[in-house]
């Protein structure tokens, strides 16, 4: 099963996610410049959102991270080892991650992975092993090799955490499973053309007094824009299910995560520059769609050219609209011409507007609230998969 989730979201001024350069981050989409929000930024804010873990409890999520030492240092120290154990423990773990084991001073491993609390506590596990098989002699156990402590874990089977069923793990070290990535987030662009602005702005000393100087004590700029953004993400129900085997009621929690996800994906804004723009807007139109078959389809082509506000139509039917309502208008032809002309069942759609002016497409359960949407998800998938 494939719930895929469409949505329009229109920002005040902003730099929401920038490049190197501190300028926001943008591309090119039906040969226009397209504001641009990267799927990375996109994934990190949802998976660490307290919306998202507060609602489902978060002992379903892990940490991403290169301090494995670190965190095998607070569970053998809850065990009661001693500290000259521990040192030793966090200089073989820096060794994991990569398939040499190849250990460092820094006390970090090589590479970013994600952790679950069982991985965790079977590092420890692991470790204490080796300690006992080397008769708790300290210099005896500085000679194990942290390759051969890695290759002592492999056939050791654990449940995953939610974050790591859903976003996916891959690493080079045979000490942890790789995990496919149920959910595919895109890049969210811009349903308008870019526009690039610079704020110039100035700092001023609050203790400098009349007539000792002139001017400010700091001047810069930033780059910011405003747009109008698609977001599309697709999520395999049954991969989550697969990736969660060993976790107790592994469908009922992937059947709850879904409108989490939903409900996280559109409260929550990425957190460049906030400070300084407070860009936090609800989305303007959501789109549910539930699949059996897994065709994935991303209607972003909707704004292959661009929306734009102004007079649309012709004769009694002209009217003026605003960026908002030119975008989920181009949205909803789109799904409507995509219903009309592929054959691609939709086992269920479902579609809310915040504006009620607006239209929604052909064979949709149009939702009174966004509430009520997340509720008619739930029971929908809850259905599917009892069955």
């Amino acid at each position: 099963m494939l719930i895929e989730v469409h949505m329009i979201k229109n920002y005040a001024p902003s730099n929401l996610n920038r490049d190197d350069t501190g300028s926001p981050k943008s591309c090119i989409f039906g040969g226009e410049p397209r504001g641009r929000i990267s799927s990375q930024c996109l994934k990190r804010n949802l998976r660490i959102s307290e919306i998202l873990q507060n609602s489902l409890g978060k002992d379903l999520f892990g940490k991403r991270t290169r301090k494995l030492p670190d965190l095998l240092a607070m569970e053998l120290e809850r065990r009661g080892m001693n500290q000259d154990f521990i040192e030793a423990a966090m200089k073989k773990a820096s060794g994991f991650g990569n398939k040499e084991g190849k250990e460092n001073d820094e006390l970090k491993t090589a590479q970013i992975m994600f952790f679950s609390p069982a991985d965790v506590t079977a590092v420890a596990d692991c470790f204490l092993d080796a300690w006992k098989e080397a008769g708790e002699n300290l210099k005896d156990f500085n000679k194990i090799k942290a390759k051969d402590l890695q290759d002592k874990m492999k056939d050791i089977m654990r449940p995953v955490t939610l974050d790591i069923a859903l976003f996916g793990r891959m690493i080079t070290s045979n000490a942890f499973r790789d995990v496919e990535a149920s959910i595919q987030v895109a890049h969210a662009i811009s349903t308008n053309r870019l526009e690039r602005e610079f704020d110039y702005y100035t700092a001023m000393d609050d203790l400098l007094k009349s007539g000792e100087e002139t001017g400010a004590g700091m001047v810069g700029d930033t780059e910011f824009n405003s747009n109008c953004y698609y977001h599309y993400f697709s999520l395999d129900l049954n991969q989550l299910i697969e990736n969660l085997k060993g976790v107790k009621g592994a469908a009922d929690i992937a059947v709850k995560a879904v409108p989490a996800l939903v409900r996280a994906f559109c409260y929550v804004s990425p957190s460049g520059k906030q400070n300084s723009f407070a860009a936090h807007q609800l989305p303007s139109a959501v789109c549910v769609e539930i699949k059996d078959e897994k065709i994935p389809v991303s209607y972003a082509n909707a704004f292959v050219k661009t929306a734009s506000p102004g007079w649309k139509g012709d004769g009694l039917s002209r009217k003026q609209v605003n960026l908002i309502e030119d975008s989920v208008e181009k949205l909803v032809k789109e799904i409507t011409n995509i219903s009309r002309k592929f054959d691609i069942k939709v086992y269920r759609r479902l579609w809310f507007i915040a504006d009620d002016t607006l239209p929604s497409p052909e064979n949709a359960l149009v939702c009174e609230s966004f509430g009520i949407m997340l509720t008619k998800l739930e029971e929908a998938l809850a259905r599917e998969v009892m069955v």
